[in-house]
């Protein structure tokens, strides 16, 4: 910091001031609980596991594994993929949340946001997937479009997340759009709170798709299966969240 007379003023490099931390801290502890801060030397994708994420990789995993071991071990059908491309989706969901979480230097930032965008390439695509199979499996049975709390919760999601992908976009390849740079920047914090719903509202269409009765009576998925792993995948993001990110300030260093 730079005294009236020009000079920088020494300060304690083992000592963080006292007016960073809260900007620093994560929802839950420190600012380094939960692997809530990336280390300056570790590589980008230990941000996939430090700290509590390793909780949301096993919920995530035992989630993804279930979906597809149940519906495989059937004969294909038309519904077949929704199920498959959806279960894609959250996972790869939960991947771009988990490598971003952790970062907070400028080049951490950068090429987490580079990942993050592909990962949300293939969530994209695996969303896209899920929709035109599911609109075919109903043109085909001549079944309704909106008849369950799944359908509903499914389609908000769905909308939710094409937003999330069209503004996250354009707010890093194209910040022009916005008027400015500095502009765009001013939007990432909505972009991150719609994240973190788009997170739960995709944990909670999986967990209402065990209330259709082809779902949680043929196929044998079970909504406490869902809830508990749901509930890990929670338990290993929430912590991981930073207050300063989610309030749209700027980390001083």
């Amino acid at each position: 910091m730079a005294t009236p007379n020009g000079t920088e003023a020494t300060q304690n490099p083992t000592q963080e001031p006292s007016s960073q931390i809260p900007e620093m801290e994560p929802l839950l502890g420190g600012p380094r609980a939960a692997g809530a801060l990336q280390r300056d030397d570790s590589p980008i994708f230990a941000n996939l596991y430090i700290g509590t994420a390793f909780l949301a990789q096993l919920g995530a995993v035992v989630l993804f594994t279930v979906i597809w071991a149940f519906i495989l071990r059937r004969p294909w059908i038309a519904f077949s993929g929704h199920p498959l491309a959806q279960s894609l989706l959250l996972v790869t969901v939960i991947q771009a949340i988990l490598i971003l979480q952790p970062t907070h230097t400028p080049d951490q930032k950068r090429t987490g946001a580079r990942i993050h965008a592909a990962l949300h390439l293939i969530s994209f695509l695996s969303l896209i997937t899920g929709i035109t199979v599911i609109e075919y499996n109903k043109h085909v049975n001549k079944l309704p479009h909106f008849h369950s709390a799944h359908a509903y919760i499914g389609a908000v999601t769905a909308v939710l997340l094409l937003l999330q992908y069209a503004v996250g976009f354009t707010m890093w390849a194209t910040p022009s759009l916005y008027g400015s740079e500095e502009r765009a920047r001013s939007i990432w914090k909505y972009h991150r709170w719609s994240g973190y719903l788009s997170l739960v509202l995709l944990l909670v269409t999986v967990a209402s798709a065990t209330g259709v009765p082809f779902v949680g009576e043929d196929i044998g998925i079970k909504f406490w299966w869902v809830f508990g792993l749901s509930v890990l995948i929670l338990l290993g993001v929430i912590p991981r969240v930073h207050l300063w990110k989610l309030l749209g300030q700027r980390r001083r260093y």
